[in-house]
């Protein structure tokens, strides 16, 4: 599909290009979205939950009370589980929440988040630019040119640019990633994605087209 390239002002170029059919329009796997957002917020879990079980506890190893004639259950122990402020049983302990996935499904989960967005004309496409030093007043200047200033905004650029990334660090509804950090999950919680020039091509040769 043909996408017309913006400028910083929000007007087109008369310059326009080629969105790939084997990214932007495939038959969407909402299986496989569902399998990588997942993965992705499992990777997000620091999993550092932890009780202590009897044996952790400290406190004295005094039988408690005689083994029998008390007329209730025997006990050994204060750090029992069946006393307050005695050890858990089967209490949480730390873990890592990350699971495996194929390549070839994140890699058509993505394709099929990327379809999804050019399907319902989600995707923008500007031309490269660049700032001085950190300025968050000119990104809000091109977001408002882009009329997404109010909506979740995910610009995707071919390299890793330090004073875009801190103009636009402070931004509620602004996010910059490079192409290769494109993910599922960023992809479908954003309204718009917008990618520069250059990240059209980036994304082509990290899919290998």
């Amino acid at each position: 599909m043909e996408i017309a390239i913006l400028n910083t002002a929000g007007k087109e170029t008369g310059r326009s290009i080629e969105l790939v059919d084997s990214i932007y329009a495939v038959e969407p796997s909402d299986h496989a979205i569902y399998l990588d957002v997942k993965q992705y917020l499992a990777n997000q879990r620091q999993g550092t939950h932890k009780s202590k079980e009897r044996g952790e506890i400290t406190g004295s190893t005094r039988k408690l009370k005689k083994q029998k004639g008390t007329g209730t259950a025997r006990a050994g122990s204060i750090k029992s589980p069946i006393f307050r402020g005695g050890g858990r049983v089967f209490g949480p302990q730390p873990r890592n929440y990350g699971f495996k996935l194929n390549k070839k499904l994140k890699t058509l989960a993505r394709k099929s988040a990327l379809s999804y967005k050019a399907k319902s004309n989600d995707i923008l496409v500007m031309e490269d630019f660049n700032f001085e030093g950190p300025k968050t007043k000119e990104f809000v200047a091109i977001q408002n040119n882009l009329q997404v200033a109010d909506k979740k905004s995910l610009i995707v650029l071919s390299e890793a640019n330090k004073n875009i990334y801190l103009s636009s660090r402070n931004l509620q509804n602004a996010e910059v990633v490079t192409a290769s950090e494109l993910s599922t999950y960023k992809i479908m919680r954003a309204k718009k994605v917008v990618f520069v020039e250059s990240s059209v091509k980036a994304m082509e040769e990290m899919f290998k087209i």
